[in-house]
């Protein structure tokens, strides 16, 4: 009867859906797009085969789930250091359920069903799940507090762990269509609002993302109880009194949880990185669920203050150690930089969102810039080796390890397979499969093409069946192509987003602007013949009748750009970055001769592009005579000499040991 009656709850959750406000533009869910590319095809099946294993084996060698364990039995103590570990378990069957929806596997398919056993045994009777406190209430992790949610707006997680066990619930319904998980997830869902909303409990989540996770369980079911609670944990912000803003000069005077005033009066991004980002992602989605456009308004102007002031040049947020948090306005150090790799994700969450509520290419196009750059720079190329944070630059190749990796200062310099906060891997491990989700989106019978990643995708556009088959060799070469195949004749516009680098704009701001512009333009052929078109929001719209086979060739020019910054970060006057279309480039000690802090690049400097299959998974390097500053240890005298010059793409370095690596380098001595 409980099954039956699951059911007719999802029916009906569906059709009331079908009802209600929503984004207007739609996703292409990611198991509708199969790619076959040689940059993206190679990752996901490495994060299978690799990532996902190591990721469990780590769970369960590092005792997260024996904290289940322990938890079903109501004894023991917790045996690893944070209350919210037991969501790098929930990330990782998260991220499984992705890869079992395009690739069934029947043993991880068993695997995940034991730890769902597990995970069921270790939620109370009222649907409490939190194993911090469930092992032995009377002595809970000092960041828990005496009794439930006491600390949730600062320290214990509780909320946090909800909001990822409700993300992976949901991914495992939908690609599985079991409902072991997603009944654990909505029993804890129900206690939640009936513990918080109006009238009841009211607090400001300490570490967001518990908003978002409502609103998946609201899509799957319908229950409006799920998206009010997620809308009033949002509105619950800058009510708090124990905060002192004109005493506390601190950054924890409430902004650390995006906490100091109302969201809807916020206009800067604050605060921790990651937090920010997984609030502004559930805002995007209340507001449009909900219509209401004071939110909508109130991340608008957040990411306009992060594209124009706070983001580095890989795309990455969150300068400041010290918070894990973004700093103030243009402060960009490089030696410091932080760029957490969960604050990249959360990035490319929210882009995503935007470009779902707006249509705009400047989305997806910032979307682009920390996907390729600062968020895969966070995983080795052997799958299972991983930063926490990014760096800008490694001037020694002094290491020490800690907890968090291994560093030189407040830098990360090797990767690691393991955090004692391992956060990080775990949320690559969610993210990396839901990648051909990207890819294309739909607005009725408008098909947006997002992403160049070769593959093919199935849509039904104007009651229609059609196929759309993408072929390029994205990202080291422009040349791309679309095969429209529709079951029959189908009007519809098809827009290809041209990318802000392909149209001198290295950025949507003034942050980074490209010192040296491209003559090319962008063109674009149907059936052989170059055509005219029109730029819409960054796309160029193909509005015809498609006839089976008709193929579309967009030709993105890629030359090596100079990036330079704008003047306000100081930190980069009179240096250069290095970029060829979508990828950000770093110079890396071993191919430099051991140093890279001593580089100079002349402005007249030209370079040669050569891709090499057998260096870093396969690779375009960029070539060129450098200068470098050498100083005699006798004389104490300098002099500057010719070198070979070598860059890689940024996401690739560290993956051959230790040294000294630099994205920014002088133009002059």
């Amino acid at each position: 009867m409980k099954t039956i009656a699951f059911i007719l709850m999802i029916a009906v959750g569906l059709i009331a859906n079908a009802q209600q406000r929503d984004y207007s533009i739609k996703a292409v869910d990611f198991s509708k797009v199969k790619l076959n590319d040689h940059f993206w095809s190679p990752r996901i099946e490495i994060n299978r085969t690799v990532t996902i294993p190591a990721s469990f084996e780590r769970c369960e060698s590092t005792g997260r789930v024996t904290n289940f364990v322990m938890a079903g039995n109501r004894s023991g103590k917790l045996c690893t250091k944070y209350p919210f570990d037991d969501t790098d378990i929930y990330k990782t069957i998260e991220g499984a359920s992705f890869s079992l929806a395009v690739h069934p596997d029947a043993k991880l398919l068993a695997y995940i069903d034991s730890l769902i056993t597990i995970i069921a045994k270790a939620q109370e009777e009222d649907g409490y799940l939190y194993t911090a406190r469930t092992i032995n209430p009377a002595a809970a992790h000092p960041w828990s507090g005496k009794e439930r949610w006491e600390k949730e707006r600062e320290l214990s997680h509780e909320l946090y762990n909800a909001g990822h066990l409700y993300e992976a619930a949901a991914a495992h319904y939908l690609a599985t269509k079991k409902t072991n998980l997603l009944n654990i997830a909505l029993k804890n869902a129900d206690l939640v609002c009936s513990v918080f909303g109006p009238a009841k409990r009211s607090v400001a989540p300490g570490h967001e993302i518990v908003e978002m996770g409502l609103v998946k369980l609201y899509r799957i079911t319908g229950k409006k109880e799920y998206l009010n609670t997620a809308k009033f944990f949002i509105e619950a912000r800058g009510k708090y009194a124990g905060y002192n803003s004109a005493s506390d000069d601190s950054w924890k005077n409430g902004s650390y949880w995006q906490d100091d005033k109302p969201v809807k009066l916020q206009d800067e991004a604050e605060g921790h990185a990651v937090r920010a980002g997984y609030l502004y992602s559930a805002v995007a989605d209340v507001a449009a669920l909900t219509g209401d456009d004071s939110l909508l308004h109130a991340i608008d102007k957040i990411w306009e203050n992060v594209v124009t002031k706070k983001m580095y040049v890989q795309g990455s947020v969150g300068a400041k150690g010290d918070g894990e948090r973004y700093g103030k306005n243009y402060e960009l150090p490089n030696a410091s930089a932080y760029n957490e790799t969960c604050a990249a994700i959360a990035n490319v969450y929210w882009n995503e969102r935007m470009f779902l509520l707006h249509g705009e290419s400047k989305y997806i196009d910032v979307l682009e810039k920390t996907l390729y750059n600062g968020l895969i720079s966070g995983i080795g190329l052997d799958g299972k080796s991983f930063f926490y944070t990014n760096a800008m630059q490694v001037e020694s190749a002094v290491t020490k390890q800690t907890a968090n990796g291994f560093t030189d200062g407040n830098v990360e310099v090797a990767r690691s397979g393991w955090f004692e906060c391992s956060c990080c891997p775990t949320n690559l491990v969610r993210l990396i499969p839901s990648i051909p989700g990207y890819v294309y989106a739909q607005k009725e019978e408008k098909v947006y093409a997002n992403l160049f990643i070769s593959g093919s995708s199935q849509m039904i556009i104007a009651k229609n069946n059609v196929e759309i088959i993408q072929q390029n060799n994205y990202p080291w070469n422009g040349d791309l192509s679309f095969t429209i195949n529709p079951a029959k004749q189908t009007k519809f516009n098809f827009l290809v987003r041209i990318p802000g680098w392909a149209q001198n704009e290295a950025i949507p701001s003034d942050l980074y602007q490209f010192k040296n512009t491209a003559e090319k333009k962008v063109v674009i052929k149907i059936n052989g013949q170059s055509i005219s078109y029109t730029i819409e929001n960054g796309y160029a719209v193909l509005n015809r009748q498609w006839n089976k086979g008709d193929k579309i060739e967009v030709n993105l020019p890629m030359e090596v750009k100079r990036v330079i910054a704008n003047k306000v970060v100081s930190e980069d006057n009179g240096k250069v970055a290095l970029q060829m279309g979508p990828i950000i480039y770093c110079a890396e000690w071993v191919d430099n001769n051991g140093r890279t802090s001593n580089i100079i690049i002349p402005a007249a400097a030209n370079f040669t592009t050569i891709f090499q299959p057998e260096l870093l998974n396969g690779i375009t390097v960029l070539k060129t005579n450098g200068l470098k500053v050498e100083t005699d240890a006798v004389t104490n005298k300098t002099e500057t000499v010719t070198v070979p010059f070598v860059a890689i793409p940024y996401y690739a370095w560290a993956n051959r040991g230790k040294g000294e690596m630099a994205i920014w380098m002088k133009e002059k001595k």
